[in-house]
């Protein structure tokens, strides 16, 4: 297909976002844009790193904790998996709860089509109905599991892609896509020792850097874009007061580009703001589940206290003392 006619067909809230942030005096794109297909299977790959702990200790700790877990969800809900990616922990919050349907939610269509397929090969009684959608708004569930019990799967922590305001708007959405008396287990990455995390976020095999640059990558080949990508370089830091790991692409020197037609210029040292990754201490996490109408009632951490699992629960509004 030419660059024209995937210029034709691309995301119109991709297109906003892109022009708009690049307009921006620190020039930002929302990190759900990462997620083409190639950023999806990158991703994937950065999940198998040995720098990369948080999907090596969510995973082990949904394994040693199946049976609790199983015990307080219950069989017979609708698992609904927000950002499903490839699903790989999945298989694991399925087989503990024996659900009555699985709904993954992803942006990438491709991705997710080609996800759903190979968890159905290992659960062929399950009824699996994948969603392809942006979760960060309230999704429509599928017919098929209206009346069911609902459970929230956010794995990954990627509550901290948020800033504390979205990430609040977003897990309000979800009690609207899933419902009063829903129940959500949601990962949350802990505050650590900087090394750990930058060895997470900017490890020596680049992968990080190839996901980050990817983006380039994407707005040249879906929004008829001429940016120099070799001009951009990978930066991962810490922001020690707002509690994050922020994700940048660097110009390395001037350069001029246009995308969809308009004309930008960046000075070399700008960068754009791709991503964050916020971390939370287990007081600051159950005050962020509260203030986005989740009830946090069971945790799981593991013993180098890195990562959290956390189950809540949707009650109806109370009353404020």
């Amino acid at each position: 297909m030419s660059t024209a006619a995937l210029a034709s067909r691309a995301d119109p809230a991709f297109r906003a976002d892109v022009l708009a942030g690049l307009a921006m005096r620190q020039r930002a794109i929302p990190a759900r844009w990462f997620y083409d297909l190639e950023g999806s299977r990158l991703f994937e790959q950065i999940t198998t790193l040995p720098g990369y702990y948080p999907t090596r200790v969510e995973t082990a700790l949904l394994k040693a904790h199946a049976e609790d877990i199983g015990r307080i969800i219950g069989p017979g809900r609708a698992v609904v998996e927000f950002g499903s990616g490839s699903s790989l922990k999945t298989p694991h919050l399925l087989a503990a709860i024996r659900p009555a349907a699985y709904v993954p939610i992803d942006i990438s269509g491709e991705f997710l089509r080609q996800s759903a397929a190979a968890l159905a090969s290992d659960f062929p009684h399950l009824p699996i109905l994948p969603v392809e959608a942006d979760f960060t708004d309230p999704v429509a569930a599928p017919g098929a599991i209206a009346g069911l019990p609902r459970l929230g799967f956010f794995p990954g922590s990627t509550i901290g892609n948020m800033v504390p305001r979205t990430a609040v708007n977003l897990l309000r959405a979800m009690v609207e896509t899933l419902g009063v008396g829903a129940m959500l287990l949601i990962g949350v990455d802990r505050i650590k020792p900087v090394a750990t995390l930058l060895a997470a976020y900017d490890e020596p095999e680049g992968v990080t850097a190839a996901f980050n640059l990817n983006l380039l990558h994407r707005i040249n080949r879906e929004l008829s874009g001429t940016i120099p990508v070799d001009a951009f370089r990978h930066v991962a830091r810490w922001n020690d007061a707002l509690a994050r790991i922020e994700m940048h692409l660097e110009a390395m020197h001037a350069v001029a580009f246009t995308v969809d037609g308009m004309p930008f210029r960046m000075a070399a040292g700008e960068t754009i703001h791709t991503e964050n990754s916020h971390k939370y201490g287990l007081r600051d996490a159950r005050l962020l589940l509260s203030a986005g109408a989740w009830t946090p009632i069971r945790e799981w951490t593991d013993p180098g206290d890195n990562f959290t699992l956390m189950l809540a629960e949707a009650l109806p509004p109370g009353t404020a003392p």
